[in-house]
């Protein structure tokens, strides 16, 4: 993976094959636990007149981002879920236990509220999620947690 700027990531925290962590022109912070699985582009807007803030992309803890997705300048609250090739765009939020479809584009703005599940291009919410889904989603995430560290281990081995 390449990870170039103002990055932070949390422990327990792992980046898989291939990803781009860009933070090269504002910051881009991951929480604790969470994972950006392979392929995965992440990267923020800087200050603009008008937007001294910017967008720089902010990843709570135990966030799930599928493969192949595209994360622009945005929020995903601690347990979000972003699916595979998805894609989140400027100032969007993506709220706590909530779960962006695979494929889908969530557009510059959107805020999709705690617990919610939104799909298509655009993205629109599609229904509540239930304890089922969000047992499932917090399942995935404690699994590539897992894994994260079979991999650390194989690759220390490896060095050795």
């Amino acid at each position: 993976c390449t990870i170039i700027g103002d990055v932070e990531i949390g422990a327990g925290s792992s980046i898989w094959y291939n990803c781009v962590l860009r933070a090269d022109v504002s910051r881009i912070v991951i929480g604790e636990r969470s994972n950006v699985q392979d392929g995965s582009v992440l990267h923020c807007d800087p200050p603009r007149p008008g937007d001294p803030d910017g967008s720089p992309l902010i990843i709570g803890d135990d966030v799930l981002i599928g493969h192949m997705a595209m994360v622009h300048g945005c929020t995903i609250e601690s347990r979000g879920f972003v699916g595979l090739g998805a894609i989140v765009m400027n100032k969007a939020v993506i709220g706590a236990d909530a779960m962006l479809a695979a494929g889908a584009m969530l557009t510059e703005g959107k805020v999709m509220a705690p617990r919610e599940l939104w799909g298509g291009r655009p993205a629109r919410k599609m229904r509540d999620l239930d304890e089922a889904a969000i047992m499932g989603m917090r399942i995935g995430t404690a699994h590539y947690a897992e894994n994260a560290k079979h991999h650390a281990a194989a690759v220390a081995a490896a060095l050795m």
